[in-house]
């Protein structure tokens, strides 16, 4: 035999509480006992509870009791009722059910007589189909999940479980059915937690008991979630519902959690909530960032708090085996996360980090914790895409290549300095002197990085190849519809010869204008086809991913400003805005690049240098490497690599649809190699233009691809040269991969590079003085002044000794004598540093002068001391003008930074075929 005790609780509820009696007292098996709680009401709810269950079974409470509280204090004075099994039922005033439900319930506990905690499945009292709940689980971040698609109707599609229960982690409070001696045993709901989560660990502490927790899916009970919802007041707290369910989620999680497992989920959410803090601030709503710091808050400053908590849960830890099956996927908070980013970039801002009490999400409503969405299909989503599988090919590609460059000491060789120092050392140079400004670039990333400079280059260039190919099929999909032809336009282009000679030399440079290269040309495309507003959003990120660009590559911006200039002339009449785009898009470079432009104007030679030393080309590069899109140089496969590419191409030409489009990607491409020749012949690396000239060839084929898959459809002849033109177009990226993992990356570029700063140099140079690093190039002789450390990234390019002291340097190369030594040493040089190869002029000029004597002459290096006095140089004074330009800098990267960013999506004025019709004609 059952008796059950009904407990509704009530506070400023009265205009859902009659529907709640009323359906309490028809319950089909009826309630043995009522009783009314009210907390405090001021809308006549103690009277309504008193006509229902009689004026002496309505206990009065303080306004500010939470629900916990008023159902301890009704249990407290509520005798033991007779019979075998003794059940509380809970019910908020807000909360209807079914006729049937308690039958239900009862039926169900008597099936499984080991349950103590049974729910019925909550639908939305507005919308009577909505599911709210059929059970909930957990998050390892606290969150409260349904398992329930967002607004998701009750069509039976959960009734299929075995007698129509299921088995969960816990129920909602509204409606739940308890054993009174379970209730007994395990001290009740938490009177501290007086809205929110008392439920889920109530049930929490009844699993790790042992005793079961079903939701019975036949039992159905209608909630208006009042309190969630801000339908009323809350009394018992003055904090935002919000703000609530986020710091009792979070304190019911570390309450039960073991200590280990309580401590990384700790550290955990801790990280979690400053990124999603970030994340509020940035999509301008600081409510949601204040709700979500004053949450994680309100666990880490009252440890004590938290662990008279966890004392009294001491019993219930030792369960933990039985709860931690029926959390919610370890993958979904990797799934939230990338959900909040996309949310961001996509414009609509970050979700709110409590989600979704329930499962559905009315507009205006603040709710309390997000749904669970079915995890599996995420995953499928996720790696069915064909640009993960590409990115994690090209990935497996790489690392089968760059096997010997993985690991070992210091990263260095060809182009590259060797990498060493941290973030705060770029910033410290970026910021102490006029530096390159692709020093702040890397300072950013090497931030991002956990202040590892060696892991942000290795990312970029050692990445190179996955990080394009993901590149071009992710900035493409806007204008290259037809998705197995952007795959191999991604692949060929991550793989041509371009990319594995940038890795091979260690031309970080290039690397950075390579990835770069296809996110332009999308960039480009909007701003000559899309409407007005995305067109000049998207202005301003071309100008400032181009200024990224130009501080690596000078070169860059001059064949884009050739390019934009003839885009101009084609397009400027057809749609307007696109002049004064393009001169945004140009302007931003000039602007947050100008000081260090101005350097280049004043020498001219350097805009054909790259980040990082100096590394000269061939002059004699053949013209059918340049005509087969081959830079030359150490890491580029044979000439006939590019064969499949070329051909396809050919072919596109003969196609009379898209002629237009296939003959703009051919001008670029010829463009492209015209000035590849010119620079070539200045002996400088014609990597970035010929990677121009492959990027039009790569997308005018790709455009005209689909006509493809029509010659496959149409059978007989036309269908084996369909499967032809895809054999033949694969043979590039397929013999590029094969050719690069047998070569294994081979080049300057290698792992374990030796210190540029000798030990005697670094050991017996005193403060102020300096070491001078003099290089041998074949244009020449290169010399960084080296103090006290290795150098970082960038210092080898410094312009601040002047032209005096170059002089002195290359007087005391030449051997020319004079006072050329005590010179150098009247600005803190104490030794002189010449790694290998030593030029044999260089060595005995350094020999024959008197000031300086040898220490060591090794295969590798050679090392000269300063024999007479050496004036430690003083720092240079604060540069008042350098230090307003980089507020300034800053300032105008936040404001292009907001000028880029993406908007809400409005109603285009114009057509989506006079956008397609546009995009396709400028695509290439």
């Amino acid at each position: 035999m059952h008796s059950v005790t009904a407990i509704v609780v009530a506070h400023d509820g009265s205009r859902w509480l009659r529907d709640t009696l009323r359906a309490v007292l028809a319950q089909t098996r009826p309630v043995d006992r009522g009783v009314g709680v009210d907390n405090g009401s001021r809308d006549g709810s103690r009277d309504l509870l008193g006509e229902a269950f009689g004026k002496h079974s309505v206990v009065q409470m303080p306004r500010g009791s939470g629900f916990a509280e008023a159902v301890h204090e009704v249990v407290r004075r509520l005798p033991k009722a007779p019979g075998d099994t003794e059940w509380i039922w809970l019910l908020h005033d807000d909360c209807a059910p079914d006729a049937r439900a308690l039958e239900f319930l009862l039926h169900a506990a008597d099936e499984y007589p080991e349950t103590a905690v049974l729910g019925p499945k909550l639908r939305d009292w507005l919308d009577r189909k909505l599911l709210l709940e059929v059970g909930v689980t957990v998050a390892r971040s606290g969150r409260r999940e349904t398992g329930l698609e967002a607004r998701e109707y009750d069509q039976g599609q959960h009734d299929a479980e075995p007698r129509g229960v299921r088995d969960v982690l816990a129920v909602s409070s509204a409606g739940m059915l308890i054993r009174r001696d379970v209730w007994d045993e395990l001290g009740g709901l938490d009177a501290r937690l007086p809205l929110f989560r008392d439920d889920l660990d109530f049930c929490w502490r009844a699993r790790a008991a042992g005793h079961r927790v079903l939701a019975v899916t036949a039992a159905v009970a209608w909630h208006a979630e009042a309190s969630s919802k801000r339908r009323r007041r809350i009394a018992a707290s003055d904090d935002h519902p919000r703000r609530l369910a986020r710091r009792y989620s979070l304190f019911v999680l570390m309450a039960n959690l073991p200590f280990w497992t309580m401590l990384w989920s700790l550290l955990r959410n801790t990280v979690g909530s400053l990124i999603r803090t970030v994340l509020f601030l940035v999509a301008k709503q600081p409510a949601h960032a204040v709700d979500e710091l004053a949450a994680i808050g309100s666990v880490l400053f009252h440890p004590l708090r938290l662990r008279r908590a966890r004392k009294a849960r001491k019993g219930s830890r030792a369960g933990y085996r039985l709860v931690k099956p029926m959390f919610s996927p370890p993958s979904l908070a990797f799934r939230r996360a990338w959900e909040m980013v996309q949310n961001q970039l996509s414009g609509g801002g970050p979700m709110d980090s409590a989600g979704r009490h329930h499962a559905v999400q009315q507009p205006g409503a603040e709710e309390g914790d997000e749904l669970l969405n079915d995890d599996d299909g995420f995953l499928r989503r996720t790696f069915a895409s064909p640009g993960v599988r590409l990115f994690v090919l090209l990935m497996a590609v790489a690392v089968a290549a760059e096997r010997d460059l993985l690991t070992g000491g210091m990263l260095g060789g060809g182009a590259l300095v060797p990498v060493a120092g941290g973030a705060s050392d770029l910033w410290a140079f970026y910021t102490g002197e006029w530096a390159p400004p692709y020093v702040a670039v890397l300072a950013v990333l090497s931030t991002v990085a956990f202040g590892k400079t060696w892991l942000a280059v290795s990312i970029l260039l050692l990445g190179c190849v996955p990080l394009s190919g993901l590149s071009a099929y992710l900035a493409t999909r806007s204008f290259v519809s037809y998705r197995p032809a952007r795959v191999w336009m991604a692949a060929t282009y991550a793989l041509l010869p371009v990319a594995t000679g940038v890795v091979a030399a260690g031309r970080i440079g290039s690397a950075v204008v390579f990835i770069l290269l296809p996110v332009y040309a999308s960039l480009a495309t909007k701003v000559l086809a899309d409407t007005r507003k995305p067109a000049r959003r998207a202005a301003w990120g071309l100008g400032l991913l181009l200024a990224v660009g130009t501080a690596f590559a000078p070169i860059l911006y001059v064949f884009v400003a050739v390019l934009g200039l003839l885009a101009a002339l084609s397009f400027g009449g057809v749609r307007r805005g696109v002049g004064g785009n393009l001169l945004i898009a140009l302007g931003v470079p000039l602007i947050l690049l100008g000081p260090w432009l101005a350097t280049i104007v004043q020498d001219p030679a350097r805009i054909l240098r790259e980040a990082g030393l100096p590394m000269t080309s061939s002059p004699r590069l053949a013209p059918e490497a340049l005509l087969t899109l081959n830079p030359g140089g150490p890491g580029t496969p044979p000439i006939w690599a590019t064969a499949g590419l070329l051909a396809v191409a050919l072919g596109a030409l003969l196609l009379r649809r898209h002629q237009f489009i296939v003959a703009v990607g051919w001008g670029v491409a010829i463009v492209g190699v015209l000035a590849a020749t010119v620079v070539s012949r200045m002996s400088t690396w014609p990597g970035v233009p010929l990677a121009f000239a492959a990027t039009g060839l790569l997308v005018s084929t790709a455009l005209a691809a689909h006509r493809v898959a029509e010659f496959r459809r149409a059978g007989g002849l036309r269908k084996a040269g369909a499967f032809l033109i895809v054999l033949v177009a694969f043979a590039t990226p397929v013999a590029a991969a094969t050719l690069w993992i047998m070569d294994q990356a081979d080049g300057p570029l290698r792992r374990n590079v030796r210190s540029p700063l000798p030990a005697i140099a670094e050991a017996q140079s005193k403060p102020g003085q300096g070491t001078l690093l003099i290089r041998t190039a074949d244009t020449g002789l290169t010399y960084t002044v080296l103090h006290g450390r290795i150098p970082v990234i960038g210092e080898s390019e410094r312009a601040a000794y002047g032209s005096d002291f170059t002089d002195a340097v290359a007087g005391l190369a030449s051997g020319r004598g004079g006072g050329d030594a005590a010179a150098l040493a009247g600005r803190g040089i104490a030794f002189v540093s010449v790694p290998a190869p030593i030029d044999p002029a260089l060595r005995r000029a350094l020999d024959s002068e008197p000031t300086m004597a040898r220490v060591t002459l090794t295969d590798r290096a050679g090392l000269w001391r300063m024999t007479g006095p050496v004036t430690p140089e003083r720092p240079p004074a604060g540069d008042a003008w350098h230090r307003w330009w980089l507020y300034g800098q800053g300032a105008l990267v936040v404001i292009v930074l907001i000028l880029a960013a993406p908007g809400a999506r409005t109603a285009e004025t114009e057509t989506i075929e006079e956008i397609s019709a546009g995009r396709e004609r400028v695509a290439a």
